[in-house]
């Protein structure tokens, strides 16, 4: 009995140790993402991404309202709510962004479209810097495939930048659309010349989804892309999209 006395203070010690190192593991935080879809004609995508806030544990619900034609954001968009209280619930965040989004584009106009590709940030086995789609659920295939490939820029020497040079490499992105047709042709849809504040600071980045619109054809698509910036605790996770009419 004497002997077993260490071996369970031991095994007690090696617990906690695991405990310990699994909290601090949680690092940073993952919004989840939720399509809020398209106005009838395609004109305008929009989603929301939402969780809690690493560090602060403030719940907060972004929501993301974007022209089609021009890949802007619509006139009072984005709209971001924090509440900071460590009490409040996502259900609360989440219904003051929905019903700033009303005054925007309401819920009932919106059509979600097709989820023609989807990688979340835990799949590892997906290339992230290239997706290619059947655009809509047809087969066999009707439509051309769409393939997009995204390249990662270094930006760490842009001025303004000095906070986050601090932290590490910085990083914009590239995203091309490679023609199915015309032997393969390579269009630019966005090449960042610098880094938006409200995308923080930014190491890395993936190809997250592609989601299509089509009304009596295919009209519309919206490239749904992960953004990995560097956080309070650990790596956090945001949401962009880089839009376009087909």
């Amino acid at each position: 009995m004497r002997e077993g006395k260490p071996m369970r203070i031991l095994f007690f010690m090696t617990l906690l140790a695991q405990v310990l190192f699994l909290s601090s593991a949680r690092a940073g935080d993952v919004a989840e993402l939720e399509i809020l879809g398209f106005t009838k004609d395609g004109g305008v995508f929009a989603f929301e991404e939402f969780g809690i806030q690493d560090g602060s544990g403030f719940p907060y619900a972004n929501r993301y309202y974007i022209d089609t034609a021009t890949d802007k954001f619509l006139p009072g968009t984005p709209i971001r709510v924090r509440l900071d209280d460590e009490n409040a619930s996502l259900d609360s965040v989440r219904k003051q962004a929905r019903d700033k989004g009303e005054a925007i584009v309401a819920q009932a106009e919106l059509d979600r479209g097709i989820m023609a590709g989807f990688n979340p940030v835990t799949e590892l086995s997906a290339d992230p810097f290239r997706m290619v789609v059947n655009p809509r659920p047809v087969f066999y295939p009707i439509d051309s495939p769409l393939e997009f490939r995204l390249d990662e820029i270094p930006l760490n020497n842009l001025p303004g930048m000095e906070v986050c040079n601090s932290q590490g490499e910085i990083k914009g992105f590239r995203l091309l659309r490679i023609e199915a047709v015309d032997g393969g042709q390579t269009r630019l849809l966005h090449e960042d010349k610098s880094i938006p504040q409200s995308r923080g600071c930014p190491h890395g980045y993936a190809i997250g989804g592609v989601q299509t619109f089509a009304m009596d054809g295919l009209s519309t698509f919206a490239v749904l892309i992960s953004v990995r910036q560097y956080g309070f605790e650990g790596p956090d996770h945001r949401w962009i999209a880089v839009t376009g009419r087909l």
